[in-house]
């Protein structure tokens, strides 16, 4: 009896640090995380301005990267070509449109609770200074494997702008570091590797994982532009849509 006893203990004793190994092995990873987003712009466009389907392709793909240590995440694009332009008709008549990515950046730290996110708008840059926040993520019973990685499904409804709700899936994965993911989905338990928003009006998915040591100046907090918190910008935003439906022939496409 005092055996069986023992060598229970010892299971439990043994299991106790296996486990505490894992974690420490996962919350000390560093790499990268290379995503491609495919936006479908048709679904995008404002209301009232159908006739643009016919002027602009479908979908538009560009690539991100996450760099991510212990403690620090910044979420970038990556520039590979110069700006994108598109060719089309309307009316009898040609026109040129040229697409530019915006050098957006999301840095957080976990430690300190910081947020900052750098976004380029018409011209100008800003730096929106937020506070993490708890999402209400719902867990599902889906699986899948993204590059090698088992995956959990989970969603939740953003409700945050009245006018536009959108429903969110998440695929994320317990063997990378948790709260971990592109742009701001950074709130499950593990690194999230792919996001579906209103079923398939944006996707985002990861192509290449690599855990490395980073550079040192791989992770920087953004530092250059206007400062506002996340409630200005939005205001910033909203005005300069309303200048734009106004004007009459401006269009902005929201992702």
């Amino acid at each position: 009896m005092k055996t069986s006893t023992l060598m229970k203990k010892l299971v439990l004793i043994l299991g106790i640090i296996v486990s505490l190994t894992a974690f420490n092995v996962v919350f000390g990873q560093t790499g990268t995380i290379e995503y491609e987003v495919k936006m479908n712009m048709h679904r995008t466009l404002p209301p009232g301005r159908e006739e643009m389907k016919a002027m602009i392709p479908e979908f538009r793909t560009s690539k991100q990267q996450l760099f991510f240590n212990e403690n620090e995440s910044l979420y970038k694009p990556i520039i590979e070509d110069d700006d994108e332009e598109i060719e089309g008709s309307s009316g009898g008549g040609g026109f040129r449109m040229v697409v530019r990515q915006p050098n957006n950046e999301v840095y957080i730290n976990q430690s300190t609770g910081k947020n900052v996110s750098k976004e380029e708008f018409f011209g100008k840059t800003y730096l929106i200074q937020d506070s993490l926040k708890v999402t209400p993520w719902k867990f599902g019973t889906e699986v899948k494997t993204i590059q090698g990685y088992d995956c959990q499904q989970a969603y939740y409804t953003d409700e945050s702008d009245p006018k536009r709700k959108r429903e969110i899936t998440a695929w994320y994965t317990t063997k990378l570091h948790p709260f971990l993911g592109p742009d701001r989905f950074n709130t499950l338990p593990g690194a999230v590797l792919a996001i579906d928003i209103n079923n398939g009006e944006r996707v985002i998915l990861a192509k290449k994982i690599e855990l490395k040591p980073l550079k040192k100046n791989d992770i920087k907090e953004p530092k250059s532009g206007e400062n506002l918190s996340r409630a200005e910008f939005k205001k910033v935003q909203e005005e300069q849509f309303k200048k734009m439906n106004t004007g009459g022939g401006g269009m902005i496409i929201r992702n």
